[in-house]
C-alpha cells in the first residue's frame, strides 16, 4: 500500500497515506492467524482474505478451536490449502516448529463488529507475544495502547502493529481534484452488503486483468488489503471523515504517477444502505470509477449482524450507485453463501434475466470472463495515438 508502519519494539504508529511501503521484501515473515471461533464465519474475513492470498506473510497456521484439524482451504473455499486449523496459539506455534517452519508473527485474523477484542483473545496475544512472535492488527482496539499488552512486547523485544490507528492530521490529504490527472480505467468493486466479497473479487479481476496482457493495481481500502500486502491504499473507517475523500484521491493518484497502470481496481467497503457501515459514497465521488462492478449475496434477506433490516432490493441499490456516480454498474458478482452448488448456475441466469446484467461468481468460476467484461468497456486508443 501507499501507506507504511512506522513501528518500534512494543508500541506502534499509524499508517499515512503519504509515506511509502516498507522496502522489506515480501514476504516479511511466517504467519499464524488469529481467528479463535469465527473461521469460516463473516466475523473472520481478515483470516479468509489471508488464506486466498497473501504476499506479506507466508501462512503457516490458522488458529481456531471450532475448526481444529480440519485444513483453512477446504473450510473456506472447499479447495486443499495445506494450511492447519490449530485448537490454540501453542499448538500452532510447536507443530510449525516441528515442520521446520519458524513462526515470526501472530496476525489477528478475526473482524468482529466494531472491530474490539475480548479478554480470552487478549490472553492469547500475550502467550503469542512470550512465544517472541511479533503481532499485527487491525482492529480498532489498539494493542500498542494496552498498557499490559505493550509492556509485555517490550520485554520480549517484539513488534506491535496496529494497522488501524488513524494517521496523524499533519500527514493527511484533503481533496484537491488531481483525480481528474489519472488516465487509468477505474473499476470500483462495491458491494450490497458488508463482508460479502468485494476484496476478494478485487484481487481476483487484478489477476485476470494482468493475465489478459493489462497492467492494473489494486487500490484498497481497508486493513486486510494491507495484510495482505497491497501496494496502495487507505483503511477508511480509521481516518477523520474530512480526509477520507482526500486520502481515497491520494491513493488511487499514487498509484497512477508511480506504477501507470492501465486499469485500478478501488476495493469497496460496506454498502451505500448498510445501516451500520453505509460506505461508498466517498469512494464514488472522490475515486471517480469509469464503472461500477457489484458484488451480492443473493441468498441473504437482512443486512449482516443487524436482523429486521431487510436487504435492499439489487436493482433498487442499482439505481442508488448509478443516481450517486453518474457512473453504470455493469456487472453483478455473486457470494453464493448458503447457495447448493447445483443452484449457482441457475441463479445467477435468473438474476441476469432480472438486472439486464452479466452475473458472474469468480469464486466458483474465475474472474476472466469479468475481466474481459471490463476489457471491453474500456475506451480504445484513437489512430492519431497510435
Amino acid at each position: 500500500m501507499s501507506n507504511r508502519l512506522d513501528v518500534v519494539r512494543g508500541r506502534s504508529e499509524s499508517m499515512n497515506s503519504e509515506d511509502r511501503s516498507t522496502n522489506q521484501p515480501f514476504p516479511e515473515g511466517n504467519a499464524i492467524v488469529y481467528c479463535e471461533g469465527a473461521f469460516g464465519t463473516t466475523n473472520g474475513k481478515t483470516a479468509h482474505g489471508l488464506i486466498r492470498r497473501s504476499r506479506r506473510y507466508k501462512v503457516l497456521a490458522v488458529v481456531d478451536s471450532v475448526q481444529a484439524e480440519k485444513d483453512a482451504g477446504e473450510v473456506l473455499d472447499g479447495r486443499f490449502a495445506g494450511i492447519p486449523i490449530e485448537k490454540d496459539v501453542m499448538s500452532a506455534y510447536r507443530n510449525a516448529l516441528a515442520a521446520d517452519l519458524e513462526p515470526t508473527h501472530l496476525v489477528v485474523g478475526l473482524a468482529p463488529d466494531g472491530g474490539r477484542l475480548d479478554p480470552a483473545a487478549r490472553s492469547d496475544i500475550r502467550r503469542a507475544i512470550r512465544l517472541s512472535l511479533n503481532v499485527d492488527s487491525g482492529l480498532h482496539d489498539y494493542l500498542s495502547d494496552d498498557v499490559e499488552i505493550a509492556a509485555v512486547a517490550e520485554d520480549y523485544g517484539v513488534t506491535l502493529r496496529d494497522v488501524r490507528k488513524p494517521p496523524s492530521l499533519s500527514k493527511m490529504h484533503f481533496f484537491s481534484g488531481k483525480i481528474t490527472e489519472v488516465e487509468s480505467f477505474k473499476v470500483a468493486v462495491l458491494g450490497t452488503d458488508s463482508a460479502v466479497g468485494k476484496r476478494t473479487t478485487a484481487w481476483m479481476l487484478v489477476d485476470a486483468l494482468a493475465e489478459l496482457g493489462l497492467k492494473s493495481e489494486l487500490v484498497g481500502t481497508g486493513q486486510t488489503a494491507w495484510l495482505q500486502g497491497a501496494r496502495y491504499g487507505i483503511v477508511l473507517d480509521s481516518l477523520v471523515n474530512d480526509f477520507v475523500a482526500g486520502e481515497i484521491e491520494h491513493a488511487v493518484w499514487t498509484a497512477w504517477t508511480e506504477r501507470s497502470p492501465e486499469v485500478i481496481v478501488l476495493e469497496g467497503q460496506g454498502s451505500l444502505m448498510n445501516p451500520a457501515y453505509p460506505g461508498g459514497y466517498e469512494l464514488l465521488a472522490a475515486g471517480r470509477p469509469d464503472v461500477v462492478v457489484l458484488q451480492h449475496a443473493p441468498a441473504r434477506k437482512e443486512y449482516d449482524g443487524f436482523p429486521g433490516h431487510r436487504l435492499h432490493s439489487l436493482d433498487h441499490q442499482i439505481k442508488a450507485i448509478e443516481v450517486v456516480s453518474g457512473r453504470p454498474v455493469v456487472a453483478i458478482t455473486i457470494n453464493h453463501e448458503d447457495l447448493a452448488k447445483s443452484e449457482i448456475e441457475a441463479t445467477c441466469d435468473e438474476i441476469s434475466r432480472e438486472i439486464g446484467l452479466p452475473v458472474f461468481d469468480v469464486l466458483t468460476h474465475g474472474a476472466d470472463k469479468l475481466a474481459r467484461r471490463i476489457h471491453g468497456l474500456m475506451p480504445r486508443p484513437s489512430a492519431a495515438s497510435c
